[in-house]
């Protein structure tokens, strides 16, 4: 299954979870970090819908990320980035996917900050560039060397995504391990209902 063919799950069907938070729950971090699988998987463990906002611009747009940012550029991007971001945020509590850029922008970090919990999937260097490798998606990585170019990301973004209100390092490692962490940090900040 590519990327782009599903990214708005219902909650847990089935299932009798009462959902575990009134808040929504935003990833955030750079592109591989992992958000889309890890958040799949969190919004199953606490009984909540999954977003991913790459998704919903996409349908809202009816084009690509790549076409969008090729056609209009970046700050048209970020604009509609923004507009979904706060829909998404404001609906019923889920756990929203973002792209890599979203909490950069000043307007949409603070409107995360201030709605949301956000969480900051941290991933060292070689697993982003191992991950980004897989798919050719990433318009941000297009002209260049994907390392050099992830590389000056994680510097200049770095300060910026500090500011989440929780930080969990996605390795290489199972993506469950870092639900777990999640859940964890969630937990020890009374994040979560009882």
């Amino acid at each position: 299954m590519s990327k782009h063919d599903t990214r708005s799950d219902p909650p847990h069907s089935g299932s009798s979870i009462e959902p575990s938070t009134d808040r929504t729950i935003v990833l955030v971090g750079l592109m591989g970090a992992g958000k889309t699988t890890v958040g799949r998987r969190l919004a199953k463990r606490l009984g909540l819908e999954f977003a991913d906002s790459d998704f919903e611009i996409e349908k809202a747009a009816q084009m690509t990320v790549n076409d969008i940012f090729a056609t209009y550029g970046e700050d048209y991007f970020r604009s509609g980035e923004r507009r979904v971001i706060s829909r998404l945020i404001n609906g019923a509590p889920r756990v929203l996917a973002t792209g890599g850029g979203a909490f950069i922008n000043a307007e949409t970090r603070e409107l995360m900050k201030d709605q949301s919990i956000t969480v900051w999937l941290d991933a060292d260097l070689d697993v982003l560039v191992e991950r980004t490798a897989r798919r050719d998606t990433r318009p941000l990585l297009k002209n260049g060397n994907p390392e050099a170019i992830l590389s000056k990301l994680l510097e200049e973004r770095t300060p910026i995504y500090a500011e989440a209100d929780i930080r969990v390092q996605s390795s290489d490692g199972p993506h469950d391990t870092v639900v777990d962490a999640i859940m964890r940090a969630l937990e020890n900040k009374g994040l979560l209902r009882a």
